[in-house]
């Protein structure tokens, strides 16, 4: 008995496995095909509005403008700079990055650098010798502890940051690298004013705990000014309030939400209270790429299309590019952006940032910029869906039980 539940259950994981690889093989040459109606996707300009009392919001939907302000903003940088970012690739890029803040440390600034090890493996090591003067954090790959099965070590750092002089910040799913500049389409904020601290306590914060460097000084914010609230995962202490907060915003939507997901793989209370908003009529509309870098999570998350047809949320999938934003807007008032998305490695794995932010102002512009997105997006009919080819049913059947892991 016990040989022939092996072979089942040995025989279940190379079917997963046989129909991922072919999944992964039928996207990329999908990827090679894909047809462009044009050299960009259709996006918006920055626009700047204020949040809050004595701060200001400046939205990006396009890489290669975020990072002539990123590099402007190290480039004037006085006192110090803190960046931390999950992916910094060593292309042309990410060298104009690097330079930046070497000649930042030159000329007298202090410059705090992280990154993720894992995400950067296929980057060559010699890339993140910085200068001396420079204080890098290699978040590693591989923390040795004895506590090796606790959800405490295994959290990647997947947050985007960039703070300079205490005055301006970044922050959203934009990682470095030439690809994002125009290939992928994410979704960044630059802050001015004093809901800047909620980024540099961010960091520094993560620094003092992870790095064996000089300590950084913890100072108290400004004001409580609570218009914008940063919210972070921090596995080493078992919190994860960006879920909670997903949960709470959508429990009191009444009239609309929006949301841009990279990858969608919502637990089963995410999916019930957005279900359950829509079934109250609240208009729900959730934008997803059609083809990601992940694949398999592309599949996966087929496997809530049919629930959330149901009960009445649009579901638009975007084309030609990669879209990775990570943003929410709801009732007009409330908005949240930031580097975490809607599966479980991101809402009670990893480390994350997404902030929290009471702006009509800044809900009006993110509203237009869904609907720039779904200019460039096919809408999903529930009878189109249930008239997907049953070999694809079978696929998305097969392929449940790696939703935990993901």
């Amino acid at each position: 008995m016990k040989v022939v539940v092996v072979w089942i259950l040995g025989g279940w994981l190379t079917l997963i496995v046989l129909v991922s690889v072919g999944l992964m093989i039928a996207t990329k040459f999908r990827k090679v095909k894909r047809d462009r109606i044009s050299l960009e996707y259709p996006h918006m300009d920055p626009v700047s509005v204020g949040v809050g009392s004595r701060s200001r919001a400046t939205t990006y939907t396009f890489g290669e403008p975020l990072y002539e302000a990123m590099l402007e903003t190290i480039e004037s940088a006085t006192k110090r700079i803190f960046f931390e970012t999950y992916i910094l690739k060593g292309d042309s890029v990410g060298r104009r990055f690097k330079q930046a803040l070497s000649e930042a440390a030159e000329r007298g600034v202090e410059v705090f650098v992280v990154y993720d090890g894992f995400a950067n493996l296929v980057v060559r090591r010699r890339f993140f010798r910085f200068p001396p003067a420079i204080h890098v954090l290699r978040f590693p790959v591989l923390r040795l502890t004895f506590r090796i099965l606790s959800p405490r070590v295994w959290g990647r750092d997947h947050r985007k940051i960039l703070a300079v002089d205490d005055r301006v910040a970044f922050v959203g799913g934009y990682n470095i690298g030439a690809p994002y500049a125009t290939d992928w389409r994410d979704t960044h904020l630059r802050l001015e004013g004093e809901a800047v601290w909620e980024l540099v306590n961010a960091f520094v914060d993560f620094w003092n705990v992870h790095a064996s460097g000089p300590q950084l000084e913890d100072r108290g914010a400004p004001s409580w000014d609570p218009s914008v609230r940063s919210h972070r995962n921090v596995p080493s202490q078992l919190t994860y309030p960006i879920r909670t907060m997903y949960l709470e915003a959508i429990d009191r939507a009444n009239s609309t939400i929006l949301l841009t997901a990279a990858y969608f793989l919502p637990d089963r209370d995410i999916l019930a209270a957005l279900t359950a908003a829509a079934r109250r009529r609240v208009k729900i509309q959730i934008l997803l790429p059609r083809i990601s870098n992940h694949v398999v999570a592309d599949w996966l998350a087929r496997g809530y299309f049919s629930e959330l047809l149901a009960a009445g949320v649009r579901i638009h999938r975007y084309k030609g590019w990669m879209v990775h934003a990570k943003t929410i807007t709801i009732d007009g008032v409330w908005s949240s952006v930031g580097t975490a998305n809607i599966d479980r490695m991101s809402l009670t794995g990893n480390y994350e940032i997404n902030l929290e932010i009471h702006s009509p102002e800044l809900a009006e512009h993110l509203t237009a910029v869904f609907a720039k997105d779904v200019t460039n997006s096919d809408e999903l009919t529930a009878d189109e869906w249930d008239r997907r080819f049953v070999g694809k049913k079978a696929c998305e059947w097969l392929l449940r039980p790696l939703r935990p892991l993901l």
